[in-house]
């Protein structure tokens, strides 16, 4: 590994935590490029359970320098929060850097991100209401406040001021609703905020640059998941910002040539969180199940995640949007006892048959699973050698990398940093 890229490849919620906690052993610098803290990493260390929103979970090996990008947005509060926590772990943050082009999420992105999706009725998105669209929205408006400008007391209260007095208007007259915002109290608390902060202050394009041309090891870590891109994914239903391959480039200041590996985070199975059309969703006992023994909670929001099989036209256009050298597949050991396995291989609409995922959520709606069964296996989280894995899980493994067109390198049989299956 020289530069390296791990994304989710379904709908978020694939275990991206676990290979990106043990793949930063190895580098030396790990970045975060793009989303905020609507996403959530869990991580499973020696009984001790660590849950990231902003940092990059590299932060718990000693001396690994962690980036979180200019394509980030950054909730001060919350990453107060989260560096507190790892403080009272013991865990130091000392060569944590946050870049000076990244935005800021304000109080008012979170109060109008709770407000439009109330205002949104039964077709609202399913945002967390952390105010990350909003504050991506002002970004793409050019009235964004970034970390940079808290460094200037002047242009901050200026900026401050400019957008509070639009967004009360919004607030009061578009959503007729009675909150509001204050200027001095934001303008108060974000200079506190910047007191605590300004040491992890830094042009990271300049240390991301330096790293990749010295030749150390660098981890890209994504957040979400490739159906969740603004561009790429189930839109409406999606995030932001962009969690495919080419959106580490934009989020973290370098060009695509520097990528030499991507890695797409794969469940054994599909989740997603929210609204919008779900192929192979299971609404039976199966699907009860699968969600108790894989634990499917959102880390952010504690919502329940809704459940199907793997569905192989999913895992073909993650392959083919970002260029996927390779496939972590996650958590097989959650399908342990089940029987039958089934895998989506095409779609069926009418009597077409579809092999490419659609853009249309109105076409995707229709499309119904075509389905190879393949027999189950029994308990595996105790394994840690693919030769001792089950005749039937190798060959589950073995037909999904077939289907999705590229290799499956690792393969996860619990959520431990040891129960993790290398393929050679």
């Amino acid at each position: 590994m020289s530069t390296l890229v791990i994304i989710g490849a379904q709908w978020g919620d694939e275990g991206k935590a676990k290979i990106i906690d043990i793949l930063s052993e190895k580098a030396d610098v790990v970045v975060r490029s793009q989303g905020g803290n609507n996403a959530g990493h869990t991580v499973s260390v020696d009984d001790e359970v660590y849950k990231f929103h902003l940092i990059p979970s590299g932060i718990l090996y000693p001396n690994k320098e962690c980036i979180i990008g200019n394509g980030v947005v950054i909730d001060p509060e919350g990453i107060i929060k989260e560096i507190e926590g790892l403080h009272a772990k013991g865990i130091s943050t000392d060569r944590l850097k946050i870049s000076l082009r990244a935005h800021l999420v304000m109080p008012y992105h979170k109060i109008l991100d709770g407000i439009k999706e109330v205002y949104r009725g039964n077709d609202d998105i399913g945002t967390t209401k952390k105010g990350i669209g909003p504050c991506y929205m002002d970004k793409v408006e050019r009235c964004g406040i970034r970390v940079c400008d808290l460094l200037n007391d002047s242009l901050f209260e200026k900026k401050v001021r400019e957008n509070v007095e639009i967004k009360n208007k919004i607030i009061k007259y578009v959503y007729e609703q009675d909150t509001t915002v204050d200027a001095d109290e934001i303008i108060k608390a974000y200079r506190g905020y910047r007191d605590i902060l300004s040491k992890y202050f830094a042009d990271t394009t300049v240390l991301v640059h330096e790293a990749v041309s010295s030749g150390k090891k660098v981890l890209f870590e994504g957040a979400q998941g490739t159906l969740l891109d603004i561009d790429l994914g189930t839109y409406p239903y999606v995030t932001s910002s962009h969690p495919v391959t080419g959106g580490v480039c934009v989020g973290s200041g370098i060009g695509p040539t520097a990528i030499e590996e991507s890695i797409g985070v794969m469940k054994g199975y599909v989740t997603r969180v929210g609204k919008g059309p779900f192929p192979t969703e299971l609404f039976d006992k199966t699907g009860k199940q699968i969600q108790d023994v894989g634990h499917e909670f959102g880390t952010t929001t504690g919502r329940a995640r809704r459940v199907g099989w793997f569905d192989a036209v999913i895992g073909k256009y993650a392959v083919r949007t970002s260029t996927l050298t390779a496939i972590a597949l996650n958590m097989i050991d959650v399908l342990s006892d089940l029987g039958p396995i089934k895998i989506c291989v095409a779609y069926k609409k009418g009597e077409e048959i579809i092999n490419e995922f659609p853009p249309s959520l109105e076409e995707l709606a229709l499309c119904e699973p075509i389905y190879e069964e393949m027999p189950g296996w029994g308990p595996i989280s105790h394994l840690r050698s693919y030769e001792d894995l089950p005749a039937e899980a190798k060959a589950y493994v073995k037909r999904i990398e077939e289907l999705c067109g590229t290799k499956i390198t690792m393969v996860g049989v619990g959520p431990n940093r040891d129960q993790n299956i290398y393929i050679g």
